[in-house]
């Protein structure tokens, strides 16, 4: 790529003082890289206090002192030991590439290990107290999580007051370009604002200014002040794509690709050894093995603890729903389980009495797209049924649907028999796996995504399947929830 005159390249070596000083985002990265190694560092040193204080107290002479003392004496290993894991992860770069609770859970785990291999080569010996480790693996499992997701909401708080956002380009063909706007478009962690985009075939009408064709990048980069790029497109042109990244990085712009459906396929390939020519097999879309009796057991500890420990708020919700209106206090809607096997689906009831002979005359109301039918101000709903829609106790009763295998706590969400009959064939594969109470739909935007960008988000969630995913969605799904955006 050549320069044209005038041209600098933002890559070229400047004077490090003039380049760190003249440039305010290294002083964002530097506080953000700050702030959370102080907050790990708050984390590690209260999860080795608390161990250390129950691991004396279980032995019947608790000592505030000697904790501490002890505490102070460990925490300079464990927190190297945990900066160097959480380094490895990203848990230090920009919010959009940093993991969550998997990922702390999975760095945490590794420092563990590693930490107790290091104390058993340095002192020659067997460690003797693995409980110290262990405890504090817990303990600075919750702490750390609690304390980034604070960091995370209050910075990103901040940065909305200060009406930052970063500028950004789409690049692409018309359907993907609509898909990754209307992506970006929801609660990312971080704010975009979308300049426009580049179409590499005939303009789509999708909403956006269209700032012409590839061809004009060079000028869009410069009269836009864009500071990230989106390649919209997996089937990009490859040389195309080099000479987009060279533009981009010359003039410190960053460049990102959103994902093609082959890539996220091959999150689930096996490497096939013996071929001739290499092969890699794609895991079906099922849970099947330890990965199911991983998941099963999960499902009917959490829900058995959430009925004993939700059981005041059911029988205060049953009590509103008897006494608001007639009709029963659990609707049983028939709905497709694994397979298309319908099932009955626990859910409070929130609307009048006979309100499913009402559907068709509300059809020309339906506010959704694809197979849903959803009306934020449905007139079948009652007062008490309103307000539990729109915070989702509704669904507790599907706690019964998990103890009783029908159910999974998080996984596709089982639709009403209407919207089932209306689904595409391709739909039908999120019926591989039991439904769920939540799932990525619920905090990924909810009643506001379109149809076709829910089954995606199921379809993602099976490939990336893990205990710590399912716990992440419920973790997450809780603030969700209390908002109650998106949801009617």
């Amino acid at each position: 790529m050549t320069l044209l005159p005038g041209e600098r390249d933002m890559r070229r070596k400047r004077p490090p003082l003039l380049s760190f000083v003249l440039r305010v985002e290294t002083v964002r990265r530097l506080s953000r890289v700050v702030s959370l190694l102080v907050l790990d560092f708050i984390g590690v040193f209260a999860a080795l206090f608390t161990a250390l204080e129950l691991e004396v107290a279980f032995r019947g002479h608790a000592s505030f002192s000697a904790a501490w003392t002890e505490s102070r004496h460990w925490v300079a290993f464990a927190y190297l030991v945990t900066v160097l894991m959480f380094a490895r992860v990203d848990l230090y770069a920009e919010r959009t590439r940093r993991p969550g609770l998997a990922g702390i859970v999975s760095a945490l785990v590794e420092g563990d290990r590693q930490g107790r291999s290091l104390f058993a080569l340095a002192n020659r010996e067997h460690y003797s107290s693995y409980y110290t480790f262990y405890g504090s693996l817990f303990f600075g499992t919750v702490y750390i999580t609690g304390l980034r997701y604070l960091h995370t909401h209050v910075t990103g708080w901040l940065l909305e007051r200060a009406g930052y956002t970063r500028r950004a380009l789409l690049v692409g063909t018309g359907k993907h370009i609509d898909a990754v706007a209307q992506a970006l478009s929801g609660e990312s962690g971080t704010q975009f604002d979308v300049v426009g985009y580049l179409s590499l075939t005939p303009r789509p009408e999708n909403g956006l200014r269209s700032l012409g064709g590839l061809e004009d990048l060079r000028d869009v980069l410069a009269q836009e002040r864009v500071q990230e790029v989106i390649i919209a497109d997996p089937d990009f042109p490859q040389e195309q794509a080099v000479e987009l990244v060279d533009l981009c990085h010359h003039r410190g712009v960053t460049v990102q690709v959103a994902p093609s459906t082959m890539e996220i396929l091959l999150e689930r390939a096996e490497f096939v050894p013996g071929q001739t020519v290499p092969l890699f097999t794609l895991r079906p879309l099922v849970f099947e093995g330890i990965d199911y009796a991983l998941k099963r057991a999960f499902d009917l500890i959490v829900a058995t603890v959430g009925l004993i420990v939700l059981a005041p708020v059911l029988l205060v919700i049953a009590i509103a729903v008897k006494l608001s209106s007639r009709g029963p206090i659990i609707y049983r809607s028939i709905r497709p389980g694994i397979g298309g096997k319908p099932f009955h689906c626990f859910k409070f009831r929130t609307m009048r009495e006979r309100a499913d002979q009402l559907q068709d005359g509300l059809e020309p109301l339906n506010e959704q797209s694809g197979a849903l039918f959803k009306i934020r101000r449905d007139p079948r709903l009652t007062a008490v049924g309103r307000f539990l829609r729109r915070y989702s106790l509704d669904e507790l009763p599907q706690l019964v649907n998990v103890i009783r295998s029908e159910m999974s706590l998080v996984g596709p969400r089982p639709l009403p028999m209407r919207d089932f009959e209306h689904l595409e064939e391709w739909h039908k594969k999120r019926y591989l796996v039991l439904p769920g109470i939540t799932g990525l739909w619920q905090v990924s935007g909810r009643a506001e995504l379109d149809f076709d960008d829910l089954v995606r988000l199921d379809f993602l969630y099976l490939e990336r399947w893990s205990v710590f995913l399912d716990l992440s969605i419920l973790l997450k799904t809780i603030p969700a929830v209390l908002r109650g955006r998106g949801a009617f």
